[in-house]
């Protein structure tokens, strides 16, 4: 015989499966009213209590949830672990390439320099950080209409280059932003005076190298991190397998 609880235990589970497919009408209420069945069919046949049922069935479910959580999160962490080491890889093959590109890149943004007033400050912060001016040098300011130095430019700025390029006196608390105007009618030993002659490109290229182990040691523990990641994650699904293998 039945006891009485596990048959009021299958009338619960049954009216909650009736209610979802008439009342909410979703997509999910066949789903949810399939489980109920099951969960019925737990309670009578197998002569399970309602706590036994909720027990077992949140175990299955837990565990298939955590594993499939586990298994996508080890490889989101391999795919991105490849993309790195195949874009250092790559870097380092075509780093004249990257060079070339970096160069027609900040050209670009020097002819955009006062069209757009974020990639104004963007440029402002670079030169101003690697203490540069231009691309290689401060004459890459003759692509932009305002700076070039040809005689059909009636800008104030003409032959000269933005305040970033202007080398900071520690006594002024103001920025002085006319410092560039004419700074390249100048000779290039009294330019070196009051702004930077250096290109950004070459500054950095000079940054990396100079901090190469700092970066290198970045990249490195970023890696290992993920590679601890992954392994973390493949020995807690090979854990959940365990787990199930013994119920």
């Amino acid at each position: 015989m039945i006891s009485l609880d596990k048959q009021f235990l299958g009338i619960a589970f049954l009216g909650i499966g009736l209610w979802a497919w008439n009342e909410k009408k979703s997509s999910q209420a066949p789903a949810l009213l399939l489980w109920t069945c099951l969960l019925n069919n737990l309670s009578t046949t197998h002569r399970l209590s309602p706590i036994e049922v909720f027990i077992h069935v949140w175990h299955k479910f837990a565990c298939q949830s955590l594993k499939q959580l586990w298994t996508k999160f080890s490889v989101f962490l391999g795919i991105i672990f490849f993309l790195e080491l195949t874009a250092g890889v790559l870097a380092f093959v075509f780093k004249d390439w990257i060079k070339d590109q970096l160069y027609f890149f900040i050209n670009n943004n020097i002819r955009a320099y006062r069209d757009d007033i974020d990639l104004q400050n963007l440029i402002d912060f670079t030169q101003e950080y690697w203490q540069c001016c231009g691309a290689f040098g401060a004459d890459d300011w003759n692509l932009n209409i305002y700076f070039n130095c040809t005689d059909s430019n009636a800008s104030r700025e003409r032959c000269g280059v933005p305040f970033s390029c202007c080398t900071k006196d520690p006594a002024e608390d103001v920025i002085n932003t006319q410092c560039g105007y004419d700074a390249r009618q100048k000779p290039e030993v009294d330019q070196q005076i009051v702004i930077y002659t250096k290109g950004c490109v070459p500054q950095f290229e000079k940054w990396l190298q100079d901090n190469l182990t700092i970066v290198a040691g970045i990249f490195i523990g970023i890696a290992l991190l993920q590679i601890f990641g992954i392994c973390l994650a493949q020995n807690l699904v090979s854990d959940i397998e365990a787990v199930r293998a013994s119920w």
